[in-house]
């Protein structure tokens, strides 16, 4: 593969995972910004604050698909080295994060670095969902949850790639970026002022 191919496959992956379904989502159902709503956050756990389940179960699903599909369907028609089809996962989770579309302000990653994993390494996300919905539904945090399976996860990959480095070296640097961008979230976590997932944030007039 030449190295002008490389780049638009990663160009494209990007592109894909940079698509700001959430935004779309409060455009179409209330004609609205979810920048300014809610948490303010361009991800699912804010759709079903502000919209509820109708739309937060589509925007997150596509949002996993926009990681998985760059994997498994780019990384075969592309044909390039075996690692490629981690490049195109995180190019997909990076443009998901910092999106062109929304000023470079999207989501924090996790569903899209999710279906990155689905197609990596399905049974480290398998293995990781259990954790991360025990520990949503003993403290009602999605941040922390996400940050709590994010931190564990490069373990999870090594047991179940049996040390693919690929992965697990991907694994470990989406921990740290999905972690860096909760760094407001582990502010208010310590403040005690996070909200809560339990907690549905209505709609202002």
């Amino acid at each position: 593969m030449s190295v002008s191919s490389a780049i638009l496959w990663l160009a494209a992956s990007y592109l894909l995972g940079a698509t700001p379904t959430s935004f779309f989502a409060g455009r179409l159902a209330r004609g609205i910004d979810l920048r300014e709503h809610g948490s303010k956050n361009l991800g699912a756990t804010n759709v079903y604050r502000v919209l509820g389940w109708r739309w937060a179960i589509p925007v997150a699903l596509i949002d996993i698909a926009k990681g998985a599909l760059p994997v498994a369907l780019f990384g075969a028609w592309a044909r390039g080295a075996p690692g490629f089809p981690v490049f195109l996962g995180l190019a997909a989770v990076l443009g998901h994060i910092l999106s062109p579309y929304v000023g470079f302000k999207g989501g924090k990653g996790v569903a899209t670095a999710a279906g990155m994993f689905l197609a990596l390494a399905p049974l480290a996300v398998v293995i990781a969902l259990p954790v991360w919905g025990l520990c949503l539904w003993a403290t009602g945090y999605v941040s922390l949850s996400s940050i709590l399976a994010a931190a564990i996860f490069p373990v999870l990959v090594l047991l179940t790639t049996r040390g693919s480095a690929p992965p697990l070296i991907a694994s470990i640097g989406l921990a740290l970026l999905i972690v860096y961008s909760h760094r407001a979230n582990i502010r208010r976590l310590m403040a005690g002022t996070e909200n809560r997932f339990r907690t549905r944030k209505e709609l202002t007039p």
